[in-house]
């Protein structure tokens, strides 16, 4: 364009169509008018240069902002698997607590359970050291049938044969029996009454259940009669129904025809009495 307006002027010049006034003015004016597009033109390269800053800074803050949100999205999948683990750990510890409170009852019902199982061999050595004498005597043994502590004493050297009296030196055997039962204290007895298989029909015994009844209970009174108090002990008869051994030989028969004093467990001892003392008596409540 300044190219132009020189050659415009040139020609008008050499035409000789205007005064050098004229030109002077025209010149001045074209001088004004490149002056005025030279900061035209610098001022919008200078624009371009901040658009293109702007650009960039634009294209920068749209990586930061992609950064920004990537980062934001870590760290709230961070928080999420941290509130997941916190969670985890809160119902493990729960799960731990609960463990370590079964762990716990079931320590202390084992060393109850242990407990009571030492005072039963403690009451079992106790039972033999206070019978060892009629034990070496061979009058009677200690034995544990059933989880039950038995004193069993032969009907042999207590009664004759087919009878329910006790002989004399029954009687005294009973009688020192009855003397140390009697120190056991909080302490109930059943007495036993056995045969071997050998029938019997009598008048007073009709079968073996009546003379191993009566023996029983022949028993019962002479330990009631040495001091055991009445309510601690009771009769029962199995006649031969309960053998200690096979009646196949003398030897059997003679270990079947007995007398057996067991010591009745104490129940509350026992695991679970207290759920069934709770279950009776919600049972029986009106």
């Amino acid at each position: 364009m300044k190219k132009c307006a020189q050659v415009l002027m040139l020609m008008i010049v050499a035409s000789g169509c205007v005064t050098q006034k004229t030109y002077d003015a025209l010149k001045n004016e074209r001088d004004g008018l490149d002056s005025t597009l030279g900061e035209r033109n610098a001022t919008i390269r200078e624009l371009e240069a901040k658009i293109a800053a702007l650009e960039k800074v634009k294209l920068d803050s749209a990586a930061e902002i992609a950064a920004q949100k990537e980062r934001i999205s870590e760290v709230e999948g961070r928080l999420t698997q941290l509130r997941s683990d916190m969670a985890n750990s809160l119902k493990d510890k729960s799960r731990l607590q609960a463990s370590v409170e079964d762990m716990g009852r079931a320590l202390a019902e084992l060393d109850k359970r242990r407990a009571e199982a030492e005072a039963r061999i403690n009451e079992y050595k106790s039972l033999l050291a206070r019978f060892q004498t009629l034990i070496d005597a061979g009058k009677l043994k200690v034995h544990i049938v059933d989880g039950r502590m038995v004193v069993m004493m032969a009907n042999d050297i207590l009664f004759n044969s087919g009878s329910a009296a006790l002989s004399k030196d029954g009687k005294e055997a009973i009688t020192e029996v009855a003397h140390v039962l009697a120190s056991i204290s909080n302490r109930k007895f059943q007495i036993e009454g056995h045969t071997d298989n050998v029938p019997i029909a009598t008048a007073q015994y009709p079968s073996n259940w009546e003379l191993a009844a009566a023996r029983a209970i022949t028993v019962t009174r002479t330990m009631v009669e040495a001091g055991m108090g009445a309510d601690r002990v009771s009769a029962a008869s199995y006649g031969e129904n309960f053998p200690a051994a096979k009646n196949d030989s003398p030897e059997g028969k003679a270990a079947n025809r007995r007398i057996e004093i067991t010591i009745v467990p104490d129940l509350s001892t026992l695991p679970g009495f207290d759920e069934l003392k709770k279950l009776d008596s919600s049972k029986s409540a009106p």
